[in-house]
């Protein structure tokens, strides 16, 4: 037996672009259907951005504990050994991702957006069907005005080294019930690095294999050196310039330096954190026969694919997969559907690492401004020099500002330091409202805070830093 609905807007995804899609579009009245077939938040809140910003508190406060036992806290600080019970520490995360989700599944219903678990299948551009999703346990065909597709991303498996047995993605690493010995992290990028900073200061001896001669590559070197440098000291080992082979027999890690040399590494569990790819299978997506860019799917600025009334947003769009691209792509194409005019053309979007120290990018690097031909004045002030990274026994990275030389303007932001996180809106509000050095440097900053980094540096642009 089948039941059929209709609906304007009919959305193939319960993540951070997909719900945010659902909220805003019932708030502007456009009926809403969000097919979600695990738990809504997606990714993000599921089994990406929170649980691991979880754990990576989690593991920040028991590394803190253990160094006051060790008695090296400058603080005088000391107490016993400290134990963790890993089940609690994971349950305490999950409490986080089951609240969360909770809470959208709330704003979808308050909102007027109905959610529909289970796994859609594309019919055509206007219709879906879903197994076992009707009253009476039968298919549930759905009809649209408007299909928007928002499936996310799934991490990308290495032929020579499936996920099975020892060999996990960052789902499985992210819910252990109990941890490895000895952990290889294939992959230096952010995924991996967070990861494997976690499992360090949890206690595990941790190596990272990254083929690139440095981690983070997508980032330039000036400003993941402090994150070398943090890992190696905590006793990571980085293995750069290394490519995974597979498997051997023995469970050994088959790896290849960069001489030629074969390397049989010894591992209990094996993380590959080497990216993730759009979600374009499982839902007879080809039929569509939409327009790719390599594997996502080809959207313009409006997120309009190439079949009329069919959307795309997020990872299943491509790079850069960013929760909050996603969200506000979904508020973008709910407004664009309510009759509103809207194009996605955000002047930056805002990239922070996790690592520690955290790494934030915003708008162009100085590589990236002289590609383009732009003359540019660049400045960095270090945390050394700072008052409150001092008292928070965090002294490492800077922030630094790139402007063009003509008339001052902001191009881009990075920064690499504790907590620098929380200055990512600083950096990409500066360079959406146009501001200028003199704008930075013009404004008071509150004392003490890792902010006046900001200022600072806009100040060492213009010739006249206070504080260095």
């Amino acid at each position: 037996m089948s039941n059929t609905l209709q609906t304007q807007l009919l959305i193939i995804g319960g993540g951070p672009g997909g719900y945010i899609a659902g909220i805003r579009a019932g708030q502007l009245g456009v009926k809403t259907i969000v097919v979600e077939g695990v738990n809504p938040g997606g990714t993000c809140l599921n089994i990406g951005c929170i649980p691991s910003k979880a754990l990576i508190h989690a593991a920040e406060e028991f590394a803190k504990v253990t160094a006051y036992a060790a008695g090296t806290s400058p603080l005088g600080i000391s107490v016993q050994a400290p134990s963790l019970d890993l089940a609690k520490t994971v349950a305490w995360k999950a409490g986080i991702v089951k609240k969360l989700t909770g809470g959208v599944s709330a704003l979808l219903k308050k909102n007027g957006a109905q959610l529909i678990k289970g796994w859609a299948t594309i019919v055509d551009g206007k219709t879906v069907e879903i197994a076992g999703a009707a009253e009476d346990g039968g298919t549930l065909r759905i009809t649209c005005e408007h299909l928007l597709l928002a499936t996310g991303s799934v991490p990308v498996e290495l032929p020579f080294l499936p996920f099975g047995g020892k060999v996990i993605s960052s789902t499985e690493a992210l819910s252990p019930t109990s941890l490895p010995k000895q952990l290889i992290v294939v992959g230096g990028g952010y995924i991996g690095l967070e990861l494997g900073t976690v499992y360090r200061k949890l206690g595990c001896e941790v190596t990272v294999v990254e083929a690139q001669e440095r981690i983070l590559p997508a980032y330039d070197a000036e400003l993941t050196k402090p994150v070398a440098t943090h890992l190696e000291k905590s006793g990571v080992k980085l293995l750069t310039g290394h490519s995974v082979l597979g498997l051997a027999d023995n469970g050994q890690l088959r790896v290849r330096d960069k001489d030629g040399n074969e390397i049989a590494l010894d591992a209990d569990q094996i993380l590959v954190a080497v990216g993730r790819r759009p979600k374009t299978d499982g839902f007879n997506l080809e039929s569509l026969q939409l327009d790719l860019t390599g594997k996502a799917i080809k959207i313009d600025d409006q997120c309009k694919t190439s079949m009329r009334n069919v959307w795309a947003i997020g990872d299943v769009a491509g790079e850069p997969m960013l929760a909050h691209r996603a969200m506000a792509q979904g508020e973008l194409v709910a407004e664009i559907v309510s009759g509103k005019k809207r194009h996605f053309v955000p002047a930056a979007i805002p990239a922070v690492c996790f690592t520690d120290p955290e790494i934030v990018v915003v708008g162009l690097s100085p590589d990236e401004a002289k590609a383009q031909g732009i003359e540019t004045k660049v400045a960095l002030f270090p945390f050394a020099a700072n008052g409150r990274a001092m008292s928070l026994e965090s002294t490492d990275g800077f922030v630094r500002v790139v402007a063009r030389s003509s008339d001052h303007r902001i191009l881009g932001w990075q920064a690499v330091g504790v907590q620098v996180s929380e200055l990512s809106i600083a950096f990409v509000q500066s360079i959406e409202m146009g501001a200028t050095l003199e704008d930075i440097a013009g404004t008071i900053h509150p004392h003490p805070t890792l902010g006046e980094a900001v200022q600072e540096a806009a100040l060492r642009a213009l010739g006249h830093a206070l504080h260095i």
